[in-house]
Formats: C-alpha cells, structure tokens, sequence
C-alpha cells in the first residue's frame, strides 16, 4: 500500500486525491473537522427522528413508498432493507479503481456534514478503504438518477459484513469474513444511514475523474503521433505556426499546434522534399490535426469544470442545511456529469478517427510519397502493416457506437416517481471503453509513423531529434522496427503500454521540454 495519505475535510476534495486513492492505494484519515461537522449534522438528524412528524430518509419509506410513516421499532430494520433490496446489481464485475473510487467519494460526501450519517460510519468506509476491502460491484444496476443506487448499495453491504468483496490479496470472500480478519466492526444502519450511503452520482463522477486523467496523456500523445506521422509524409509544418492559431483562438487548437511544432523542431523531412511530388496542401487528416485535437481539448476543460463543481458537491437526499433544516431535493440527478461523459465519448471517436486516416495515409502507396506499401520489407512477400491497419479500423468502428450518448436516453422507475433518469453511470461505463481503445489506436499511429520514420532515415532524411527519442523508446520498450513480416500482435501490445503508461510523452519531453 502507498503511504500517501489524503485528508478528508468537509470541502476540498481534488481530482488528484481520488486518483491517489482509486490507483495509489493512498490511505484515507477524517479530519478533525469532517468529524465535528458529522457529529453536528446527526444530533439533527436524532431530534427529527424523535418527532412524531415523518420526514422523508428519517422516518418514512422511500422512492414511491415514501408515504407511510415508519415507527422507531422499524427504522433500523429499513435502513438495513434498503441496502440489501438495492444491492441487485448484475453483470461482470466492475474494476477495483472504480469501487475505491466509489467508496471513496461517497464518504467525502458523508464528511460534509450535509448527510446526517454519523462519526463512526465514516470511519468505517476508511477503514475499509485502507484494509484493501472492495466490495463487489456489478456492470448493470444503475440509471444515474436518485445516484449510482445499486453500485453504491453494493459498497453498502459491505460495511454491514454483508454481501462479498474483495481482499487486498485479490480473493473474493464473504464480506464479513473479511472485516473480520481486519479488525473492522460491521456497521449497524440508523436512521437515514442505509439511505446517505446510496444517494449519490459518486460512480460516473469517478470514472469521469479518471477518465480525464487517461485522456491527459491521450491527446498529448495524439499530438505527438500525428507529428511523427507528417514528419513520415514529409508534410509541412508551416500549418503549425502561431500565428495562424492566434486568429482562431480556441485555447485547445494552440496547445495542440504547439505540441506539433515542438516535437518537429529540427527535423530534415518537414516542408523541404514537395518538389518532386509538388503538393499545394497536406490532407486535412494531417493538416487539420491540431484543430481536431485541440477541439477534443478544449471539451476536456470543460469536463473538468464540470468534475470540480461535483467534487465541491454534497449530493444526498435529504440533506442537512446548516440552519438545522433537512430538505429533500433533486440533486442526484447525474445530467451534469453523464452530459459531459458522453461529450468525451464523442471526441475519443473523433481523435481515433483522424488518427486512423493518418496510419492509412502512411500505408497506401499513393497516397504516402515514396514509403513502400503497407511499410512491407518485400512488398508482396510480405504484407507488413495491412492488418494492424485493420485491427485500428475495427476499434475505430466500435468508438463510434460507444459514442451516442447514453444521456439521451431515459427509462422511467420506482412506480414512475423516478420519471426521467440521467444514465450517467451507463455513459461512463462505456466511455471507459472507448479510452481503452483510444489508446490502442493511437500505439497502432505510433508504430507506423515510427517505422516509416525510420525507413525515410534509411533513405538520408533526419528526422528530428524529438522522433529520433520516440524511436529510440519504442525500440528499447521491446517493440521491433522495420523488416520482414512477424508475429504482430506482441509488437501492437507493448506499443499500447507503451502509450498507456505515458512513455511516449516521456520519451520526448526531455527534447521538446514539457508538452500540453
């Protein structure tokens, strides 16, 4: 386990602290005054409880059954029933990083004090987290509206020894099996509890969060591609210069440009080899590459405003205000976050789809002045690139199904109480596909500029000096230059690890210093 701690108050949560916990294993600890705001908000929460009046998560049923009134015998028994009747998830199981991420989230909401959830149940999700224990979550269960219900009631179930989960040696147990072995006291749910532990949109905000984290180093690395990949088509970096990205000044577009022409910087193939095949522009898929990226850029700022407005969120229902009151409301609904989830979508299908032009670009012969075809050794002996041209079509083709939006969509529930539903949950699921194969389209763009750099080096044209670092990376990564025919698959795979661990941006900052 990571030694990093995060520090959970009642504001202040950062993208990077849920990356720390869901990927490093950070510890989580409560602070002083995360646990006074709790204990603040439950002394509320105790005196409605003692009242004769019913108010809603307190003392009544839920969803449609909110009209009958529930007596003190009972409560406890609700809020048990309403984690275990939600927890009803189906499907594969969803990956550790979004669980944790989940957990972890949920309690940054709990530590608000806007939840009415008390101290020791807080400590409990940390307790949890910091013993490695990830409950078991399915695929299917959640619409996004009244929060991420079954995912959450999953993670619910767990607290109470319930349900199976996950041991940090990665073996799935008995939930209580597991708290046991680590010390941890099963939670006993009082009122309103079961129902603060599942009211929230924490799982398509974590995934949102490390979405964005991923598509960071995506773009950055697209940049980089499609820069090897004009540099290969002995293309012009004139396009790139600032000052023609200064009169459309989408901030993205710039970034993105300039990204371009540093990774060109002192290159021997750009702009200088046009006067034998003369050509009065690059193809736009070469040419229009920053407008493309930087566009796809400029929609991951705005999601990342809309994460941090999430993060800085207490989405319960009810919630505690400070002047005592506890008002039911309608903050659950995920619209904000599955909007931008399905934004994202859109452009990774766009940023795989330019980025599979180009590679298509650098394998046609007549379309790539002057490289062999497919990149082959013995063209016709050998097919040399064909097919992983093939395998990034085929990714290409499933990225854009993956991007009609989710959003759109909308399946009424709970007796028609839940009218209209967000299916945030659905469009982050979905969008974490599509980031996968993104990345495995852009490490196919990446071997085949990288060889047809090399094969342009073969014939006396330099490349610069940052594609010169790129290659060198690749190679020393286990992934083969040009040559005759082999078993492609093991190249295409380490190339995508490559990509994914952020070795490409890497590879080349230490020559065109820190990219976007």
């Amino acid at each position: 386990m990571d030694m990093h701690t995060v520090v959970v108050g009642t504001s202040g949560t950062t993208a990077q602290d849920v990356i720390a916990v869901a990927r490093g294993n950070a510890r989580v600890e409560l602070s002083e005054a995360a646990v006074d705001a709790l204990a603040a908000a439950r002394e509320i929460v105790d005196a409605l409880a003692a009242k004769p009046e019913p108010v809603y998560g307190v003392s009544t049923g839920f969803g449609a059954l909110a009209c009958r009134h529930i007596g003190h015998e009972l409560r406890a028994q609700l809020q048990r029933n309403i984690v275990r009747s939600h927890a009803a998830g189906m499907g594969p199981r969803v990956e550790r990083e979004v669980v944790r991420a989940l957990m972890f989230l949920r309690l940054k909401t709990v530590a608000s004090g806007h939840t009415g959830v008390r101290p020791e149940v807080a400590r409990t999700m940390a307790d949890v987290l910091n013993a490695g224990i990830t409950p078991v979550v399915h695929e299917y269960g959640s619409l996004g509206c009244s929060g991420d219900l079954a995912p959450l009631s999953h993670c619910a179930l767990t607290l109470m020894g319930e349900g199976e989960a996950e041991g940090p040696d990665g073996t799935v147990r008995p939930a209580g099996e597991l708290l046991a072995a680590h010390g941890i006291t099963p939670v006993e749910l009082r009122e309103k509890e079961g129902l603060a532990l599942l009211n929230g949109t924490d799982g398509m905000l974590g995934m949102l969060v490390m979405a964005l984290d991923d598509l960071k180093n995506l773009y950055t690395s697209a940049d980089i591609t499609a820069a090897l990949s004009l540099e290969a088509l002995l293309g012009t970096d004139k396009v790139l210069a600032p000052e023609l990205h200064a009169i459309r000044p989408h901030p993205g577009q710039g970034a993105s440009a300039d990204n371009m022409l540093r990774v060109l910087a002192g290159s021997g193939l750009t702009g200088h080899h046009q006067d034998d095949a003369p050509r009065v522009q690059d193809a736009y898929s070469v040419r229009c590459a920053p407008q493309v990226n930087g566009a796809g850029r400029d929609t991951l700022d705005h999601a990342r405003t809309v994460a941090g407005r999430e993060l800085a969120s207490a989405v319960d229902n009810p919630v505690v205000l400070p002047d005592g009151r506890v008002e039911s409301n309608g903050n659950f609904h995920g619209a904000p976050v599955a909007y931008v989830l399905d934004f994202l979508a859109i452009v990774a299908a766009d940023l795989g789809s330019i980025c599979e032009r180009r590679t298509d670009r650098l394998l046609d012969k007549n379309r790539s002045h002057g490289l062999p075809p497919f990149l082959a050794d013995d063209a016709g002996v050998d097919s040399g690139l064909m097919i992983a041209q093939y395998t990034q079509a085929a990714l290409v083709s499933e990225l854009k199904r993956l991007a009609v939006p989710a959003s759109a969509d909308s399946i009424p529930s709970s007796a028609m109480q839940e009218d209209h539903v967000s299916m945030g949950w659905s469009a982050a699921r979905k969008l974490r596909t599509a980031v996968d194969n993104l990345t495995r389209i852009i490490a196919v763009e990446l071997y085949a500029a990288t060889r047809a750099v090399e094969l342009r080096a073969a014939e006396g044209l330099v490349p610069g000096p940052a594609s010169r670092a790129a290659v060198e990376a690749l190679r020393a990564a286990g992934v083969q230059g040009p040559g005759p025919d082999r078993f492609l698959a093991p190249d295409l795979a380490a190339a995508d690890e490559f990509v994914r661990a952020g070795k490409l941006v890497a590879a080349v900052e230490p020559v065109t210093g820190p990219l976007a």
